[in-house]
């Protein structure tokens, strides 16, 4: 009886620590925010707003309007981003 005891708490210990690690995960992400136009040539965190690759790493220019990283709240307009809105508009003129 003690063995299953032991590892029933066991299972549950573990089970919550990947609860929580989801959540500290989730937080991180709510204080980041996509910044379009900042991110180096194979710096882009994922997909473009072209769809024409859905990786990361994938970009060939610098500060491509149309490529994204996540940074941290707030600061994307004090590095000289683009709104995901004005990002699209920018590159729907330039195509």
């Amino acid at each position: 009886m003690n063995h299953n005891l032991a590892l029933s708490t066991a299972l549950a210990a573990v089970l919550s620590l990947g609860v929580i690690s989801d959540v500290d995960a989730a937080e991180k992400r709510a204080k980041k925010e996509k910044c379009y136009g900042v991110s180096l040539a194979g710096q882009n965190d994922c997909s473009n707003i072209a769809g024409t690759h859905s990786c990361a790493g994938q970009s060939n220019v610098d500060n491509d309007p149309g490529e994204w990283r996540l940074v941290t709240k707030g600061l994307c307009k004090s590095q000289g981003g683009l709104t995901r809105k004005e990002a699209r508009a920018l590159v729907k003129k330039n195509a």
